[in-house]
């Protein structure tokens, strides 16, 4: 098995306990492979849910960029329901399914 399936089946387990979300595993494999490198870094590989640039990079490169989502408030509303999803508490939010959530909230599963 390789790190990224590795990845992929932890990710999975984080929606089913942290979420109470079965994962679409071929949405997830996508969205996972789409976050690119960043999955590996320990830094880049987790969301802050309460660094305010973090969570507009987010928005701005995520959301908008490739999501090819309108910048409205809708997306700090989406962003804001993931996070509370996700769970407050919980320190570490990893970026693919976060985005996999994201993609979920707002129907963007098209993309890819």
């Amino acid at each position: 098995m390789s790190k990224r399936d590795e990845l992929i089946v932890k990710y999975a387990a984080d929606l089913k306990e942290k979420c109470g979300v079965d994962a679409d595993m071929d949405l997830l494999k996508k969205v996972t492979i789409g976050c690119g490198p960043s999955i590996y870094n320990a830094d880049s590989s987790t969301v802050s849910g309460s660094d305010a640039s973090e969570l507009a990079t987010v928005k701005n490169n995520f959301l908008i960029k490739k999501l090819g989502l309108a910048d409205d408030a809708k997306l700090d509303a989406g962003i804001e329901a993931v996070m509370e999803q996700y769970g407050k508490s919980n320190r570490s939010k990893y970026r693919a399914v976060v985005y996999y959530l994201l993609t979920k909230h707002f129907g963007k599963e098209s993309v890819y």
